[in-house]
C-alpha cells in the first residue's frame, strides 16, 4: 500500500496480544488498529511480563530495530515489570536505569528516523477506602514524564488519564474492566481470577480509547493517522 506506515508497540501484559488460553485476557494494542487510518498498520511487539530490561536483553528491541522504517512509530509503554526489583532479570529503578533503558529505545526510533512516543503506564486498580491510589505503578510514571522533559521526547501520561477514568467509575464498577471472574465462568480460570493489573475486553477496549482520545488532544503528528 502506498505510503504505508507502521506502529509498533513495545510494552508488557497489558498492551499485549493474548492467547486464546488467556481469554478474556486482552491487551490494549488489540484494539487499537480500528482506530487508525487504512495505510496504517499496528506492529504489536509488547509481550507478557517484559520490563524495559528484559524487553532489551532478550534482543526484541533488536527485532525492532531491524524492521522499523523511516517515518514509522514507536510507541513505548512499560513499567508494571521494572517495579519488579526483588527481580535480576526485569527490576529497574524509576530515576536510575529505567530511564536509561528507555533511551535505548528513544535511540532506536532516532536513528533510524522513525517517531517515538512515550506512554505513562496504564494504572492498576487499587482501592483504599474509595480512593483510587494515584501512586498504583509507584515512580515509574513520574520518572518517565521527567524523562521525556529532559530530552525533548513527546510522552502521554496515560497513567494519569486511565488512574482518573477508574477512580471516577470507583471501586465496585471498575471490576469491570479489569480481570475478575468468579469461579465456573471461564474455561480458562475454572477457579476464578481477581487480577487487578489486567484488563477484559471490555477494559482494553476503553483503555485503548483513552490513550486515542489523548492523542486527539495533543499536537502530535500522529493524530493526522487517526480516521
Amino acid at each position: 500500500m502506498e505510503n504505508q506506515i507502521t506502529i509498533y508497540i513495545a510494552g508488557d501484559s497489558t498492551a499485549a496480544i493474548k492467547l486464546p488460553e488467556r481469554w478474556p485476557e486482552t491487551g490494549w494494542g488489540e484494539a487499537f488498529q480500528t482506530y487508525f487510518k487504512e495505510n496504517v498498520k499496528i506492529e504489536n511487539r509488547a509481550i507478557n511480563g517484559r520490563s524495559t530490561k528484559s524487553f532489551i536483553t532478550e534482543g526484541h528491541l533488536a527485532k525492532i530495530e531491524k524492521s522499523i522504517q523511516p517515518g514509522d512509530y514507536l510507541i513505548i509503554q512499560f513499567g508494571h515489570n521494572d517495579q519488579k526489583i526483588e527481580d535480576p532479570e526485569r527490576g529497574t529503578l524509576p530515576y536510575d536505569d529505567y530511564q536509561d533503558n528507555l533511551f535505548q529505545f528513544i535511540q532506536v526510533a532516532f536513528q533510524k528516523n522513525a517517531y517515538p512516543l512515550l506512554l505513562t503506564s496504564v494504572t492498576r486498580r487499587k482501592f483504599e477506602n474509595n480512593k483510587i491510589d494515584k501512586m498504583s505503578v509507584g515512580d515509574y510514571p513520574q520518572a518517565m514524564i521527567q524523562f521525556a522533559k529532559k530530552i525533548h521526547v513527546p510522552v502521554l501520561d496515560i497513567h494519569k488519564v486511565t488512574n482518573e477514568f477508574m477512580g471516577k467509575v470507583g471501586d465496585e464498577e471498575s471490576k469491570k474492566y479489569y480481570l475478575h471472574l468468579p469461579p465456573g465462568q471461564s474455561q480458562n480460570y475454572p477457579e476464578g481470577i481477581i487480577d487487578n493489573t489486567h484488563f477484559n475486553e471490555k477494559g482494553a477496549k476503553k483503555v485503548a480509547q483513552l490513550i486515542i482520545e489523548a492523542i486527539h488532544q495533543s499536537d502530535l503528528p500522529l493524530r493526522n493517522l487517526l480516521k
